[in-house]
């Protein structure tokens, strides 16, 4: 179900809590609510939508690809990037590494991992600050 999305600095602070299987349809939440904002965002945490589970959804390519407990495993490259995000007004600079391996549980099967460059590891941090509390 497309879910409201939280503006509320108070609650995007909030540090998410890991993630179980029972959290899945919380991930479905989120893959219908980034393809209905797909014209303008390309990452969402579920904190975003009010939830405090460490659930994140990213588009890679053509796929919207839900994680549930991210983590970065490894970061290259790092640099200055400045951002905009869905639920805050205003673009703000930060660090980001250009190259990262994130860690991440999928809908079924074994902890994956995945090598991204580009906007797509961009994405990844941004949601996995919304996870920690970070407001970018």
């Amino acid at each position: 179900m497309i879910q409201q999305l939280i503006s509320d600095p108070a609650v995007l602070k909030q540090v998410s809590q890991p993630a179980t299987s029972a959290d899945w349809p919380v991930a479905t939440d989120l893959l219908e609510t980034l393809q209905a904002h797909g014209d303008n965002c390309i990452g969402l945490a579920a904190i975003m939508i009010g939830i405090p589970k460490r659930i994140i959804a990213v588009t890679l390519g053509p796929v919207n690809v839900p994680m549930l407990n991210p983590r970065l495993t490894k970061k290259l490259q790092p640099y200055q990037a400045t951002e905009e995000c869905l639920c805050l007004p205003g673009k703000k600079t930060t660090t980001r590494y250009k190259q990262i391996t994130v860690a991440f549980q999928p809908p079924q099967g074994e902890e994956q991992r995945l090598n991204l460059s580009g906007i797509a590891a961009e994405a990844v941090q941004h949601e996995l600050d919304h996870c920690n509390g970070i407001l970018i």
